[in-house]
């Protein structure tokens, strides 16, 4: 018998080394290299297998795709996601963090997968059946064909695949669940890696769909080894704000549809609820024009969003101004400043600049510069814009307002809320913006700038 020897292996990536080290050299990840043993010999040649029956290789033309197509799960936003529904035999992954609302969104998917004849096997490996029977009295998610388990061991969770046949199967979570076939704690990126490769070979050979919950990490990255983003169909990441009722969910991967569709929903007191416009909620509610404050058209995935910008200047003796902002991103704010005082002319070496946005929303493409400068010229200048007034543009450092992407659909979003007038790549520099903005008239600059959508 050859004699183990030992040699070291990263459990996120799989690079090896002959020694220990606290740093992985391939992905760069602390604490992920531990000791292996590999025997020392020669490998035997791998043989042909006979393949016979409907493993046989057919052509491409012959393959029947009737089995796969997507079948809704009842919540419209969560099929825009996935691509118009759940596919038989697929594997989605939707991550979050702790008390973000996954377990009340999939409880939910479980209540209207239920309602439409299908059965549904519920398996709760974090909380016991009368606990989620409690959530679900609160969410009205009751049905006889729901059915619940609290298990952790994997071989239990088959067997109750096999006692209940489930049309759709949902574990909450995958890092919760062990295996007797791998060492290690639940949770231990070897006990991940088994688990889910047991579940989706499971999902294949019985065309049965399973939803799973994976924790995150601090950075906000999938917690367990990243060969669980791989081996699954479909990456969704739930992400909201504990202090705002608004959440998002997101498509990082998707092999059966897009991975640029958002989902919005809002927890409410009754659980979670679909939001199919969202457009009204990153708007202000006052009716008075006030300084420092500008609407963009963000862009979520395909779907259009007015988001209200306001700004704050506010002078100060301190030697270094604060820069102080909230759903927007740093660095393009601190750019927006600096070609506002050397292309504009608007001094803001000694002002604090708080900037934020409405409703708890993220913006971090390069459309919302344009807003952004627009309202912090506007809180300096202390002249509002008139509400029927949207910018969206992309700002060079040279000064020049640069065209963004869906244009026309942006336009349109903003005519059908009310904004009449907008402000675009067409005013040419952010001077020329910043003038339109700022002027009572805005009739004058129509023909030049086509502002009427």
């Amino acid at each position: 018998m050859a004699k183990p020897a030992s040699s070291f292996r990263c459990t996120e990536c799989g690079w090896a080394t002959a020694k220990w080290a606290g740093r992985c050299g391939e992905c760069q990840q602390w604490g992920t290299v531990v000791e292996t043993a590999e025997k020392i010999g020669l490998a035997k040649s791998v043989q042909p297998t006979a393949v016979v029956g409907a493993g046989v290789a057919r052509p491409i033309t012959h393959v029947d795709t009737t089995a796969v197509e997507h079948w809704p799960s009842g919540i419209n936003e969560f099929d825009r996601v996935l691509g118009g529904g759940i596919v038989p035999g697929a594997v989605i992954l939707l991550s979050g963090e702790p008390g973000v609302g996954k377990s009340t969104l999939l409880l939910e998917v479980a209540s209207k997968a239920a309602a439409s004849k299908s059965r549904v096997l519920y398996v709760s490996a974090e909380e016991s059946v009368s606990q989620v029977r409690l959530r679900a009295e609160r969410t009205n998610a009751l049905h006889p064909e729901l059915f619940l388990a609290a298990e952790t061991d994997l071989g239990t969770i088959l067997g109750q695949i096999d006692a209940v046949k489930p049309d759709l199967l949902i574990i909450d979570s995958v890092q919760t669940v062990s295996s007797a076939a791998s060492d290690g704690l639940a949770g231990q990126p070897s006990q991940v890696r088994e688990v889910a490769s047991t579940l989706i070979r499971v999902a294949k050979d019985r065309d049965l769909p399973i939803l799973l919950v994976g924790h995150v990490t601090k950075d906000g990255s999938i917690a367990g080894p990243r060969l669980l983003e791989h081996i699954v169909d479909v990456v969704c990441q739930f992400e909201g704000d504990r202090q705002t009722a608004l959440r998002f969910v997101r498509a990082l991967k998707n092999r059966f549809g897009p991975t640029d569709e958002v989902g919005c929903f809002e927890m409410t007191g009754d659980g979670i609820a679909e939001v199919p416009d969202p457009s009204g909620l990153f708007l202000s509610r006052g009716t008075t024009a006030v300084s420092g404050t500008c609407v963009t058209v963000a862009l979520e995935g395909r779907r259009a969003m007015p988001v209200e910008i306001q700004a704050l200047v506010v002078g100060t003796q301190a030697p270094n101004p604060r820069r102080v902002t909230n759903g927007v991103d740093p660095s393009r704010v601190a750019m927006v400043l600096a070609v506002l005082e050397k292309r504009v002319g608007i001094p803001l070496a000694g002002q604090d600049v708080y900037v934020s946005t409405v409703g708890g929303v993220k913006l971090t493409e390069p459309a919302a510069d344009l807003a952004i400068a627009l309202a912090i010229a506007s809180a300096v200048r202390d002249t509002p814009i008139a509400h029927n007034v949207a910018a969206f543009g992309e700002i060079s450092l040279a000064g020049e307002i640069r065209p963004v992407t869906a244009a026309k659909q942006r336009a349109a979003e903003g005519a059908r809320l009310g904004f009449t007038h907008r402000i675009d790549a067409a005013s040419g520099l952010v001077r020329s913006a910043v003038g339109l903005a700022l002027s009572s008239d805005l009739s004058k600059w129509e023909a030049e700038l086509d502002s009427a959508f």
